[in-house]
């Protein structure tokens, strides 16, 4: 369906010739508008929607539509369509979508499209969509490839359905396990992030050219520094150096913009420095645009312009005295819309009439949106086909997600080669704990069309061949969902009566499968002080442990797949659990994904994302530190319990021979690390080759390594295979004494292995002259 427009007319505007490019049609649309207009285009409508543009069942209603919308003036965004009503298929929101942008083609005096935005975590988070890993699953996987496609089958469904914009990729570095959006992203090192989340910008974006509308813009977040919050709690101030920040937190950022052209940039709640992220002049104008050449929008986060003034419910900056000063501020500082509802911004004409802001301001936030609604093709064709129903769900995705579960899962420990367990040995699994048999998906999640419990996986893997026994054991907390406010402990005498049950039942078995962790609610945003995420403790939650010892008392061989949302001090399990899977959130074939892996089907590969620490206060813990740091402490140890790369296989692989093309290079010169990696055991197996560098005397101090470099590789039994990892300028240049980023000369340690650990990895010198 194309809209119904004259184009190429000797008497018809250039804005709707479709021969310009959209940067030429976006300045003549602009020149026409007024005031009003522009500052419409600044704003959107999210829960409003309910109020002004659909009926209580999620239809369109034309009567509120024109209430709110008569005056012709138009709007630039409607929020998250995916849920408006309860639980409409992918073929309604497609109709809605329709029905929406007709409106506004056919209401408003220009004809200025809407776009539809849509939260796609790990997939797209409605009704059917398919639901992948959570990204810090995905960062396990080490496998850009792989993250591509994930995000080039979500970019597929939201745009069957109508959407435009994806408020993702989450690009943030990891730095404090106390946080609890840490399952939001790909972990703690700036380089894995950055790799994995230009994957995920060409997965959602594809070529740019928007033509095959079956990709949608990409929206890198958050801007910037939101993943080492004070205390670990979310929306806390950032307290870094403006060297740690450009080099840990505004590298992926910048990367995602370069090497491949996200569009679109939220800014973060935080503030750095004293100056809210939405208030940053330098930040948003300064960084972002004038020194990396940014042309895409800046979006608000919800509700993050009212919060540079005072936010009751949650918090508020106090840099504006009102939402009216909040709005002079984000557009000074370049915040091109105001999510998720008109608020702060219906002050903009209002401003622009006394003189504080001048059109021309609004003029150059509004102008890039308009050119990504072109180059979106939502002037020409701004329909979608009915066809959401066959690409939303399909088989083709279900085998991705089944796919990336596989990859996700992490093998931290098998005593005695325990795992995989063989079915043809085993009469009886009891299958424990309190995430056996329960829906874990994690945040800013749908609802799949189908998904499989551990129990379930397990039952259909093994059939009538195996006895599978099942007990909760305990529970972690009351309900456990993620939009609940209130978070419930558990009942410690009831615990205790499950564990006790628990116990009968795994006596009867032969092993014991132990699902244990986290849930939903013990790990997620913390966006008010009635709705909280970040945790003080790393220990596991309630009777948990209580559960892991009486499970052990029974003698049983005892597997733990750990289900979880921030990496767990495990101290109990590492010690006496014989085999441990760190699993995270592996999305809607978790079952079949664990079953498979359990059973020895699929070898698991998986790498740590980020370290997992012995306790919450030995954080921070993350691998790249200073020379200074770690020297010990009193009574305990300050090594992590497992270190960040760190995963092992049910095969074993040896690393040899590594060497320097050129051992010698000049500053601006580039070389390749070699190594032989040899499968020294009986079963294929894949593994990622990890590249570590370390400049062994610098003007400023540097982190005792930092990846620069990793491939994955599958071998077969005996093979070998010689890896070639590049080692260029930008892997060895950094913000030198006087903030100048360089490659200085001398001797740089080369550090080729499997892991982060010391123990892991081979050693060269690379010198830099």
């Amino acid at each position: 369906m194309r809209a119904n427009a004259k184009s190429g007319a000797a008497t018809s505007p250039a804005y709707k010739n479709a021969s310009l490019s959209a940067l030429r049609r976006a300045r003549d649309l602009l020149a026409r508008m007024t005031l009003e207009e522009k500052a419409a285009q600044m704003m959107c409508v999210w829960q409003n929607k309910a109020e002004t543009l659909v009926d209580a069942a999620g239809n369109f209603d034309a009567a509120k539509a024109r209430a709110s919308f008569g005056h012709g003036r138009g709007l630039g965004q409607v929020g998250r369509p995916s849920d408006a009503g309860t639980n409409r298929s992918a073929a309604e929101m497609a109709e809605l979508t329709n029905a929406i942008q007709r409106f506004f083609i056919e209401h408003s005096r220009l004809g200025i499209p809407v776009i539809f935005h849509e939260e796609c975590l790990h997939g797209h988070a409605a009704p059917g969509g398919t639901s992948f890993p959570q990204p810090i699953g995905l960062g396990a996987t080490f496998d850009p490839a792989l993250v591509e496609a994930v995000f080039s089958a979500t970019a597929a469904e939201a745009r069957a359905r109508g959407a435009h914009q994806a408020l993702t990729p989450v690009v943030d570095v990891a730095r404090d396990a106390r946080w609890g959006r840490v399952e939001e992203t790909y972990g703690e090192d700036p380089f894995l992030v950055s790799r994995l989340g230009v994957a995920a910008v060409r997965g959602f974006q594809g070529d740019g050219s928007f033509k095959d509308k079956r990709h949608l813009i990409a929206t890198l977040k958050h801007f910037a520094a939101h993943g080492q919050p004070e205390s670990g709690i979310n929306c806390a101030p950032v307290n870094v150096s403006l060297r740690l920040l450009r080099e840990t937190f505004l590298q992926p950022f910048k990367d995602a913009l370069e090497k491949a052209g996200a569009l679109s940039v939220m800014a973060s709640y935080n503030e750095i420095d004293g100056v809210p992220s939405h208030a940053s002049r330098w930040l948003l104008r300064d960084v972002l645009r004038k020194e990396w050449g940014f042309r895409g929008f800046v979006v608000s986060d919800y509700y993050a312009i009212w919060e540079l003034a005072d936010r009751p419910d949650t918090h508020g900056h106090h840099v504006a005295r009102d939402k009216k000063e909040a709005a002079l501020l984000a557009v000074e500082a370049g915040v091109n819309i105001e999510l998720p509802e008109p608020d702060c911004y219906l002050h903009l004409v209002e401003l622009v009439r006394e003189k504080k802001l001048r059109e021309a301001q609004l003029d150059a936030l509004v102008l890039p949106m308009l050119e990504c609604k072109f180059k979106l093709g939502l002037f020409d064709d701004p329909y979608v086909e009915p066809a959401a129903e066959k690409i939303v769900g399909c088989d083709e995705h279900r085998a991705l997600a089944l796919e990336s579960a596989r990859a996700s899962i992490t093998l931290l420990k098998n005593d005695g080669g325990l795992a995989p367990l063989d079915a043809a040995k085993i009469k009886s699994i009891a299958v424990i704990g309190p995430n056996a048999d329960r829906e874990l998906l994690g945040g800013y999640s749908g609802k799949p069309k189908s998904y499989t419990s551990v129990l379930a996986g397990i039952r259909g893997r093994v059939g009538d061949s195996v006895k599978v026994l099942y007990s909760e054991g305990c529970k972690i907390t009351v309900g456990g969902s993620w939009n609940k406010d209130a978070v419930e402990a558990s009942d410690p005498a009831e615990d205790r009566r499950q564990i006790a049950e628990a116990v009968k039942v795994a006596r009867k078995a032969d092993v014991i499968v132990l699902a244990i962790g986290g849930n939903e609610q013990t790990s997620r945003e913390g966006w008010a002080k009635t709705h909280l995420g970040d945790r003080a403790s790393l220990d596991l939650l309630g009777r948990q442990e209580e559960l892991v010892k009486a499970m052990l008392a029974t003698g049983k061989p005892v597997v733990a797949l750990l289900f979880n949302g921030r990496p767990l001090s495990i101290r109990l399990l590492s010690e006496q659990v014989p085999v441990i899977f760190e699993c995270w959130y592996l999305g809607q074939e978790t079952g079949q994904a664990v079953a498979e892996v359990l059973l020895g089907d699929h070898n698991p590969a998986g790498k740590l994302p980020i370290t997992v620490p012995r306790s919450a206060g030995h954080l921070p813990v993350f691998y790249n530190y200073k020379p200074s740091a770690r020297r010990g402490y009193l009574f305990d140890d300050v090594s992590p319990l497992y270190p960040f790369g760190y995963g092992l296989s049910y095969t074993t692989f040896a690393f040899a021979n590594p060497r320097l093309e050129k051992p010698v290079i000049r500053r601006g010169q580039s070389t390749r690390l070699l190594v032989d990696v040899t499968n020294t055991g009986a079963r294929q197996g894949d593994e990622v080759v990890q590249m570590y560098i370390r400049d062994l005397v610098s003007s400023v101090t540097r982190p005792v390594k930092e990846l620069k470099g990793f491939q994955k590789i599958a071998l077969a039994p005996g093979e070998t295979k010689t890896v070639s990892l590049d080692l260029t300028p930008e892997s060895l240049a950094f913000y030198d004494v006087n903030m100048r980023y360089v490659v200085e000369p001398g001797d740089f340690e080369i550090m080729v292995g499997n892991s982060s650990r010391d123990g892991d990895l081979r050693k060269v010198i690379l010198t830099v002259k």
